[in-house]
């Protein structure tokens, strides 16, 4: 596939009408919620790397209009593509995906579209290029939310390589989030840091516990034992 129009006709030979009515109400795309207006069509994940694995040859112009797309699995495809070009890219490289990511963040509107791209796509290029975390702080106060997610799951890579304080920071910060989504996310990344030093998270929770939103304190204490669990919550 050499553009982005074969890789949507692609897509639409694989389109479901019943999978994209599940999806719809599994996103959430209903008014008032939070993808309102998404529009799916119905295909799978597995389907949807597989199609990635034939796009080597599209052009990141070609890959910013998948980002474009009306289609949710599009920008999937789009997001994708950026992910599978960080393999192995040089640190200008990786910037420049970065660059291309940040300025399509309001179309990286969905939980699943962040949580697949933005620990590879903007947390491996923070790692190589530290002097850029400023860059989680801007994301962290904006209004949009998916950019504040952004922030919080592009730590997870920073996670994976010892680094905690910043997901300690941007947790402290989205305490006082209102958002659920955000409440979960900051919730799995705390506890993917009690994972690698339990008792870093134990401070954080000890200090922070009473104003925590509770389904960020039950996902951060998800692998406590029982009692532990019930202390925290306590």
């Amino acid at each position: 596939m050499n553009n982005a129009a074969e890789v949507i006709l692609e897509l639409k030979k694989c389109a479901s009408p019943e999978k994209a009515d599940v999806l719809l109400r599994f996103f959430k795309t209903g008014p008032g919620e939070y993808g309102y207006g998404d529009i799916f069509l119905g295909i799978t994940m597995p389907q949807i790397h597989s199609l990635v694995r034939n796009c080597g040859n599209l052009s990141y112009g070609e890959i910013k209009k998948l980002i474009d797309s009306k289609f949710h699995e599009a920008r999937m495809m789009g997001l994708l593509c950026l992910v599978a070009r960080t393999k192995g890219a040089d640190i200008k490289t990786r910037k420049m995906i970065a660059s291309i990511y940040l300025a399509k963040r309001a179309l990286v509107n969905n939980w699943d579209l962040v949580d697949l791209s933005a620990p590879k796509v903007l947390g491996e290029y923070l790692q190589v290029a530290p002097k850029e975390i400023k860059l989680l702080e801007k994301l962290s106060k904006e209004k949009l939310m998916w950019s504040r997610r952004i922030a919080i799951l592009a730590t997870f890579a920073l996670i994976r390589a010892g680094q905690f304080s910043q997901t300690l920071k941007l947790a402290e910060r989205y305490l006082s989030d209102k958002e659920d989504l955000m409440h979960k996310a900051t919730g799995w990344m705390l506890r993917e840091v009690g994972k690698r030093d339990v008792d870093v998270l134990r401070t954080f929770l000890n200090k922070h516990r009473k104003q925590m939103p509770r389904t960020m304190l039950r996902y951060a204490i998800e692998k406590f034992s029982p009692s532990e669990r019930k202390y925290f919550m306590n």
